[in-house]
This record gives C-alpha cells, sequence and structure tokens, in this order.
C-alpha cells in the first residue's frame, strides 16, 4: 500500500475545506510528508473560480476510505511464462516457499495459475507417453530439464509427435516400438541410435553423457532428427523428461476468482468463505497481476491515514471514516462527535476560517507559502468570513489575509468583489444543486436538521425558483428524514439571510429567532454566519 496521508474537507465542501486541504496537504510535503489533498464532493462556482485564478488543481475526488486489498500486504507475485516447464515452476516454488504461481502472457495479463497440488497431481496422473507432444513441450525445456547438450538439430527442427520409448533391447527387435516422431531415450549403443533414427525417430536422447559418432550425426541431419546428450542415467532420463511439459498444459485457466486491487475487504470477505481456496490472484483493471491474498491477510489490514479538516462531525465526514485512521483534526466548529481509538493532533480555534489556522501552521514551521498557496488561502479566509463581515471573523483572520494577499499580490476588496459574483450567480442552476452547494447536517437534541447556505450578491434572482426550492427540500426531508432543513441565501450587500425552509418542525426557526413563519421563507437581517448565528439559536431552541 502506498503510504499517503489523505487530507480532506467536509462533503459538500466550499471554498475554505478545500483549500485549506489543498495548502495543508502542500505544507506536510515540505515537512516531508507524503500527504495528498482529496473532495469529498463537487466543488461550487466561487471555489472553481479561485482555483482557477491561482492555477491550482482540482483535488481528486474520495468516495470512501473503507480498506481495500490495496491496503493489504498482500503476498508478492513471481508470475511465470506459460511456456516455462513444470519442473521449473516446481524449483520457483521451492525456492520461495510459495504454492501458487500466476501464468502471465506477454503483456504480464494473468491467463491461469498453477498450484502446487497442480503439478503434482497433473504430472503424477500422467499416464500417456506422448505427453510431450500433446503438449507442445519446447525442445529448450527439455533441454533445461535433463541438464542436457544439443548435438545435432534446433528447436524449429523439434517435430516431436508420437511418445517416449527407452530403447533397452537389441537394435533388431526396435522395429514394434519407434514409430515416426518418437522420443528414443537410449545409451552409448551406436546400432541402437541409428535404428532409432531410421526409423523415423524426432528425438534421441543419449544418456549418461556418452558421446555420439560423427556419422550417426551425420544420418540425423539428414533425416531432421534432433540428437542431444545428458549426465543423467536412463531411468532419471525417463522420470525427468515428463517434468519438460510447460506449465501452460497443466495450469488452471477457467473458472479462476480473483480480486481487482480496489475492491473493497467487506465485498470479497463472503466471496472467500463461500469458495475456500487457499489463495487468490489480485489484478488491476488490465488484469495484470497485482498478488495473491488470503484469509489471513484480512487480519493484518493496514487503515487508510485521515486528516481532516473544517470538520469533525461523523455524518459530514468521508464514507467508511469507521475502517480509517484519523491523525489530526483541524477545525473552527464546535467539537462533534467524531471519535479515535488512539490521541491524535486536535486544533479548534474560534476563528472564521479554518484556512486561517493552516496560514498560522505556516509561519509556525518558519515556511513561506507559494504565491499560489498564499492566494488560495487568502481567498478562503474572504469567503468563509465574508471579506470580514461576518460574526465569526477575528482579528486572527483580518491579519492573515491581508499577510497573504501581500504574498500573492492581490488587491483583497478588488478580489473579493470577483470572487463573490463569480461564485454567487444562480444562473442554470438546479435546486437540488442550490440547496447542496454548501450542505451540512446536524443532530441538535432529537432534531435531524439540513442546513445549507449560499452567497449572492443578487438575492433577487433566487425568487424565481423559490417555489421549486421549496418543493425539492419538501421532497428532501421526506426521502432523507429530516426534522428540518433550512436554506439560508445570504445577500452579501444586504447583510443577511433569507432563509427557505420545510420539515415538520419549522417551530424551532420561530422559537429562535423570534420569527413569524409564512410562504415558506422568513428574512433574518444580520444573519450570516450559520456556524455562529443559526445552529446555536436553534440548539437552545430544541433544548
Amino acid at each position: 500500500m502506498n503510504n499517503v496521508i489523505y487530507i480532506t474537507g467536509h462533503k459538500n465542501p466550499d471554498t475554505d475545506s478545500i483549500c485549506a486541504a489543498i495548502a495543508y496537504a502542500e505544507l506536510k510535503r515540505r515537512l516531508g510528508i507524503n500527504a495528498e489533498a482529496r473532495r469529498l464532493g463537487e466543488i461550487n462556482r466561487e471555489t472553481e473560480f479561485v482555483l482557477n485564478y491561482f492555477n491550482v488543481p482540482v483535488p481528486d475526488i474520495l468516495t470512501t476510505v473503507k480498506t481495500q486489498i490495496s491496503d493489504l500486504d498482500i503476498d508478492a507475485v513471481y508470475p511465470a511464462s506459460p511456456d516455462i516447464s513444470i519442473r521449473t515452476a516446481w524449483m520457483i516454488m521451492q525456492k520461495n516457499n510459495i504454492k501458487v504461481i500466476p501464468v502471465v502472457d506477454e503483456h504480464d495479463r494473468l491467463i491461469g495459475i498453477v498450484t502446487l497440488s497442480d503439478i503434482t497431481n497433473k504430472y503424477l496422473n500422467i499416464m500417456e507417453s506422448a505427453i510431450i507432444a500433446s503438449s507442445k513441450t519446447p525442445l529448450q525445456n527439455v533441454i533445461e530439464t535433463l541438464n542436457g547438450r544439443l548435438l545435432c538439430g534446433s528447436p524449429e527442427s523439434f517435430s516431436v509427435t508420437g511418445k517416449v520409448v527407452i530403447a533397452a533391447m537389441a537394435s533388431n527387435e526396435l522395429t514394434p516400438f519407434i514409430e515416426q516422431g518418437d522420443i528414443v531415450i537410449v545409451g552409448n549403443l551406436k546400432d541402437n541410435q541409428l535404428k532409432a533414427v531410421e526409423l523415423g525417430a524426432g528425438c534421441i536422447v543419449v544418456t549418461c553423457g556418452c558421446e555420439v559418432d560423427k556419422d550417426v550425426l551425420d544420418v540425423a541431419r539428414e533425416k531432421n532428427c534432433v540428437i542431444l546428450t545428458t549426465p543423467n542415467d536412463t531411468f532419471t532420463t525417463a522420470m525427468l523428461i515428463n517434468q519438460s511439459i510447460p506449465i501452460g498444459h497443466v495450469m488452471t485457466s477457467k473458472d479462476i476468482i480473483s480480486f481487482n486491487i480496489d475492491d473493497y475487504v467487506d465485498d470479497i470477505k463472503d466471496i472467500m468463505l463461500q469458495t475456500r481456496f487457499r489463495t487468490y490472484p489480485v489484478v488491476d483493471d488490465s488484469n495484470r497481476i497485482k498478488g495473491f491474498i488470503s484469509r489471513y491477510h484480512l487480519i493484518s489490514k493496514r487503515k487508510k491515514k485521515l486528516i481532516l479538516l473544517d470538520h469533525n462531525e461523523v455524518n459530514q465526514t468521508v464514507d467508511g471514516i469507521d475502517q480509517a485512521e484519523i491523525l489530526e483534526v483541524i477545525d473552527h466548529h464546535k467539537v462533534g462527535d467524531i471519535q479515535t481509538k488512539n490521541p491524535i493532533y486536535f486544533r479548534n480555534e474560534p476563528l472564521g476560517s479554518t484556512s486561517t489556522i493552516i496560514s498560522n501552521l505556516y509561519s509556525d514551521n518558519g515556511i513561506r507559502p507559494s504565491r499560489s498557496i498564499a492566494g488560495i488561502l487568502c481567498a478562503a479566509i474572504i469567503s468563509d468570513t465574508l471579506k470580514f463581515k461576518s460574526p465569526t471573523c477575528t482579528y486572527a483572520d483580518i491579519t492573515a489575509a491581508k499577510r497573504l494577499a501581500s504574498f500573492c499580490g492581490i488587491d483583497i476588496d478588488n478580489f473579493a468583489n470577483a470572487m463573490f459574483k463569480a461564485g454567487s450567480s444562480l444562473k442554470g442552476k438546479t435546486p437540488k444543486e442550490i440547496l447542496n452547494n454548501d450542505f451540512k447536517s446536524f443532530n441538535i437534541g432529537k432534531y435531524k436538521i439540513g442546513i445549507g447556505q449560499i452567497n449572492t450578491m443578487d438575492a433577487e434572482s433566487i425568487q424565481e425558483m423559490r417555489h421549486e426550492i421549496i418543493d425539492y427540500m419538501e421532497e428532501t426531508c421526506e426521502s432523507r428524514d429530516y426534522n428540518l432543513l433550512m436554506l439560508l441565501v445570504t445577500d452579501i450587500l444586504r447583510e443577511g439571510s433569507e432563509v427557505l425552509y420545510a420539515g415538520r418542525e419549522q417551530w424551532l426557526i420561530e422559537k429562535a429567532f423570534d420569527v413569524e413563519l409564512k410562504n415558506g421563507s422568513v428574512f433574518l437581517p444580520g444573519v450570516v454566519s450559520r456556524k455562529k448565528q443559526v445552529v446555536p439559536l436553534l440548539s437552545v431552541a430544541a433544548e
């Protein structure tokens, strides 16, 4: 497994969560740690503008951190070509203390597997003497298996089509036993060698390291007969020669149960229990072999490593978080329900933006961010504090933003206007996109509450879609079992928010903000922060 640490913000990411993750991953790498930023959803238009402005690529998406095969220490592989001999395969197994070898083509794609039992069972069950011919065993396999030396002929002239014969009788008695294309094992008997060639033998194996007379070799060349000599005695030669057959002849090539390197452990457990094989090949998307997995690998699995930014609640984080290892949490929200098995670095500060904390971490480590990193951090602070107008904004946020602006060379006022204009356009957006633009779920008391927020410089444009949005919110309440849904349409110019709402517990809004609800919406002057001005009041009302 690649020992990478994934750094991610929350689901339905906003500019702060995306930019903070990118910047913190860059800081970690500069400190010698293998870290990568990831996102948990699609970026919004404002974030897209920021990343494009500073020429920073969008992080890859992370859909889950459930344990995959790639997270396990699976067994290394020793792939083999289908034409190597079963003797060579057996020696590889003995040398490496393994019981299975993947068989691959010239592109390393899996075409079969050979197990130790395949070799022993199929070899011991070989009763036909013509197995060398039927398996199309190459001459090189025979030479290597017998430790032989080629005296006459070539691989191209090795045209064995018959059986293996031991020429142990007198030459005048060989005729009934030797046929065209046979392999003849013979000792230092010149007459038998000549008779075998005469009868059409395809290959003659001379045992005990005996030399072969020139006239025998001359006749063999005329008859296109291969002759080789081996230092082994006749009995050993007869025992070894069938071990030269290629593993492609004995391998299992059909109904192979294999797994993909990206398969989730939860998904393969049942298959392993139902099939009960000792080991299973693991391949990639191109069917290239990556290793072998057994049941014991599931016991010693390694978890993905995560750093959470801008959130610390389970319903806002990546799926499968219970199977991952959280190393750090850096946030500026209330402490939620994230639990860890070990002590971790937890930094939570009452600031207007997580990016302010990340900026301070650069300073703490004596590292100056690059122009692009300084730019996206500055943009994130401006975004999360509504250009310092949010009640969550602190002096530390303003100081950090001004310092970062000097690093990247932007004018805060001009950049903020351009960023908010690009991000606040609702043209072409669906009700689903508007609600989920920056959406978070909260468990407040016994109530499940969802709050979306969208900042705009043209709040009037949302009136055209008002009824469609409320209808979609009602559907979402039913399908996802929310007690209350709210959408904060925050008007940057008016410094307030129109709240669209749906659900059974609308009275929570009336009680929290001391307002009377009608027609599915209410304007809350001065309310621009979900974290500081909405969630706390809803919590008091729920209590």
